[in-house]
Order: C-alpha cells, then sequence, then structure tokens
C-alpha cells in the first residue's frame, strides 16, 4: 500500500530568454486555452482517466484526473500529423532559461554588503605588500630571503594548517541532498533566505505588476491546475508538502518560469507558446518545482561564498606578485574567468541535470507521459537550427546544450516509466512522441529539399543548414 508513498526518487544514482511571438495566442485562446498536441500519442483522457483510483491513491491521492481538472484543454486526435510546432515559431535570443539571476546564486544581506569589502581589502593587502617589497634595501630583500629559506618548514607548516581547515570547514557543511542523497555544501540554510525570497518576490512583482494576467484568464487556470496535479500528486514528499505554491502568470513572450525558494511560480506566457502540449509543461513546471525542494538555491550560493572566501587567498598573492597594477588587474580577471568556468557554470549545469531529473520523477507521478519531456529539447533546438542561431559550446553556459539536455531525458525516460507504473497509471498505448517528431523532422527536411531542388543546387547563404545527427 505504501509502495509510492516510500518511492526511492535517486534512481540509479546565462540570463539567456527565447522570445515569443504574441500572435501565436491566436492559437491558444478564444474560448478557453487550447494546447494543441503537435507531437500527438495518448490522449489526455486516457492518460490520466483512472489516474490514482483504487491503489492508485498510494501515489498521493488526486481527486480528479489533471484533463478532467481542465475542461478546457484540446487534444489534437492522435495519429494526426502536426501542420506546425509552436516552437519553431519561436524568434530566439539564445537559449531556453528557466532561473532568474538572483534565484541561481542569492547571498544573505550582509553577504552582500561585506563580499565587495573583503575584495577591496585583499587587493589593498596585495598591493600594501608589493609597495613594502619594492621599498626594502637589497640587503634587507637578501635577508628575509635567507630567513624564509630556514624557517621554509614552519611556513609550509601554517599554509598548510590553514588548508586543513578549509577542508574541515567543507567537510563539516556537507549535508544530503533532499530526494537524490547527493552530498552537497550547505552554508546557508532555508532560514537565510526567507528574506531574500521574500525581497525577489517584491522585485518581480513590481516589474511584472501590470503584466499578471488574472485568475479568471484560461492561460493561468492551467498553470494553477498543473502545478495543483504536481504538488497533489507528490505530496507524499516532505519538501514537496511543506511549500504553499502561489501562482502567477505573466503576460511576456520571453519563454521563461521560475520558482522562488518560498513556492512562489512564476511562469511567462511565452513558455505556453513553445510547449506543444500539456505534458510537455507539466515536466517543465516539475523541473522548476524541483530547485525549490531541492534547495539549489541555498546551495549554489553556499558554493559561490566558499569559493570566494578561497579565491581572496589568491587574489591577494596575484596583487602581491604582479610587477604592475595593470598586470594585477588581467591576473585577477582571469582568475575570476577560471572559477566561473571551471567551478560555477559547470556546477550550475550539473544541479540542471539533477532538476530535471526529479522534475521528470514529479511528473512520472503526476500520470504525464514522460516520453514527451525530450521533445521539448528537440524542439528547441530544432528552432534554433532553422533561424540559424550561433551554437556556443556547452561550457560557456549555465544551462546543459539541448541536444545534452535531451539525450539526458531519455536515458531517464525508462526509470520514469516504471516510476509511472508504480503508480498504477493508466498505460500509453498511443505512439512514442519522440517516434513522432523524428518522422515530422524528416518530413520538413524532404519538404525543404523538395522547395529548393527546382530553384537551385547550390545553398543560398541566407538559410540556415538544418543538420541533426541525433534525431
Amino acid at each position: 500500500r505504501n509502495r509510492c508513498q516510500r518511492l526511492d526518487l535517486s534512481g540509479n544514482a546565462r540570463n539567456c530568454f527565447l522570445t515569443g511571438n504574441p500572435d501565436s495566442y491566436r492559437n491558444i485562446t478564444g474560448q478557453g486555452l487550447r494546447c494543441l498536441l503537435d507531437v500527438p500519442h495518448t490522449s489526455g483522457q486516457e492518460v490520466y482517466r483512472n489516474a490514482h483510483h483504487s491503489s492508485g491513491r498510494l501515489c498521493s491521492q488526486s481527486f480528479q484526473p489533471l484533463w478532467e481538472k481542465i475542461p478546457s484543454l484540446q487534444i489534437s486526435s492522435v495519429g494526426q500529423p502536426p501542420h506546425h510546432f509552436p516552437a519553431w515559431n519561436i524568434q530566439i535570443n539564445r537559449s531556453f532559461h528557466t532561473s532568474p539571476s538572483l534565484q541561481a546564486a542569492p547571498v544573505p544581506l550582509f553577504w552582500i554588503i561585506v563580499k565587495p569589502a573583503q575584495k577591496l581589502f585583499a587587493i589593498i593587502l596585495g598591493r600594501s605588500i608589493r609597495n613594502w617589497w619594492k621599498a626594502l634595501p637589497p640587503n634587507k630583500r637578501e635577508l628575509f630571503k635567507e630567513s624564509a629559506r630556514k624557517n621554509k618548514w614552519k611556513i609550509l607548516l601554517g599554509v598548510s594548517s590553514l588548508g586543513v581547515v578549509f577542508v574541515m570547514f567543507y567537510f563539516t557543511h556537507l549535508e544530503e541532498t533532499p530526494i537524490t542523497g547527493r552530498a552537497r555544501l550547505l552554508v546557508f540554510g532555508k532560514e537565510h533566505f526567507r528574506e531574500l525570497s521574500q525581497m525577489e518576490y517584491d522585485m518581480w512583482m513590481e516589474e511584472f505588476k501590470s503584466q499578471m494576467l488574472p485568475e479568471t484568464d484560461a492561460r493561468y487556470q492551467v498553470v494553477e491546475r498543473v502545478v495543483g496535479h504536481l504538488s497533489e500528486s507528490n505530496k507524499d514528499v516532505p519538501q514537496v508538502a511543506a511549500l504553499k505554491w502561489v501562482i502567477h502568470v505573466v503576460d511576456e513572450p520571453g519563454v521563461n518560469a521560475f520558482v522562488l525558494p518560498n513556492g512562489q511560480v512564476f511562469v511567462f506566457t511565452g513558455l505556453l507558446d513553445a510547449v506543444s502540449d500539456i505534458h510537455q509543461l507539466s515536466f517543465i513546471l516539475g523541473h522548476e518545482i524541483a530547485h525549490a525542494v531541492l534547495e539549489h538555491a541555498a546551495e549554489k550560493a553556499s558554493l559561490v561564498h566558499f569559493l570566494d572566501f578561497l579565491s581572496l587567498i589568491f587574489l591577494t598573492m596575484i596583487w602581491a606578485i604582479c610587477p604592475r597594477d595593470s598586470l594585477a588587474v588581467v591576473g585577477q580577471w582571469i582568475q575570476s574567468k577560471l572559477q566561473e568556468f571551471m567551478f560555477d557554470r559547470p556546477y550550475s549545469r550539473t544541479l540542471e541535470a539533477e532538476a530535471d531529473k526529479v522534475g521528470l520523477q514529479f511528473a512520472a507521478k503526476a500520470c504525464v507521459d514522460v516520453r514527451a519531456s525530450s521533445v521539448f529539447w528537440q524542439q528547441m533546438e530544432l528552432a534554433e537550427t532553422i533561424q540559424g542561431q550561433p551554437k556556443l559550446p556547452e561550457w560557456l553556459s549555465t544551462h546543459p546544450s539541448h541536444e545534452n539536455r535531451a539525450e539526458h531525458l531519455d536515458r531517464l525516460i525508462p526509470e520514469a516509466l516504471k516510476i509511472r507504473e508504480s503508480c498504477n497509471c493508466p498505460s500509453l498505448s498511443g505512439p512514442d512522441p519522440r517516434l513522432i517528431f523524428r518522422l515530422n523532422v524528416q518530413h520538413l527536411l524532404e519538404s525543404s529539399k523538395g522547395r529548393e531542388a527546382p530553384n537551385s543546387t547550390k545553398q543560398d547563404p541566407s538559410k540556415p543548414k538544418l543538420d541533426f545527427p541525433h534525431t
């Protein structure tokens, strides 16, 4: 009876936005919101009918299937090929981003104030050491070097002791991540983020106060019911049940969504344009809920705090060793970039991958067709390719590339399907949306070749070259 309640979800284990086309709302508004299923598979009624009934209630009770909760939702018939892909009509600036900058790395208020002062102190200290050394007469420099050679073991012991202190601090502040059980550094707890979360919430509400959709708007109601269904289906997870999820839908074309640590959910209407169906939307919101549940904001802030404190030592050394201020500035810039690309951004990509995994499990327990999750990122990649957007290396980004994200989800889908089955969800009898997407891409390629062949055998440089090896 308690199988799903005790289900182990750990398994085997840049502020860039897409800008949507406001006119595309004609496809989803009118008599009510219509999330067009451009990647057809099992009908919504079949997916959610009888979900959580009888023994299915053990996976956190949900009194109504999601599709019955959204009567205005219309799904295209199974087997009908899509006539368009909504995501392809999006004007893309760079990549889909699902976390605002403050949420990605918030810090306590005292650290915001103290950190610049600490860096300034390190620079002044290092520069003072350099000037002191330059002012020493040659004979005193030799005496100082000789003294350092005689006491090299004492100096080495002092440096080693400082290193031991940092190591002890690191290991004494390790905690286990909820759900996944991953060990992570956590210097700041939830109490440190309550005030900041409220401040950030007030900031976003002030910024979007004229763009908030009313609760009577069909788009708001869809998001509210999807989030409600996800939280209800996962209320056996203590971190999900502990938060009150409050919905805010912003009439903004950017493809964006984020959840603050205090449970405030913000969804841009541009995201509703980008998703093909309710399954993709459920996965994305599950991903954002996972960020809050896993306390990624506090974790990222803790890492930044620890690395910044370590960097003060190197910053002092740079300003002490470099003969000129200009060289010290260059050295400081190189140090900051090394920290960013070797630690900060890879860590952010790790947290995004973890949120994908847990968000997929949340969606599976809500009887979502988890196979649609990877299709969303393939759509995003295809949209970028069609519009000729340059592909930057993944190591330059805080998020995994669309292609790697889709491949990662494909590897997780079999496990998610088992979780879905264990929760007595209806079987997915329709075609795999990933297969339908590949067939549609193939049809698109063939159609584009057919249009180009009569005109010219040469590639038009003004048109992007389509190349999708992963599909």
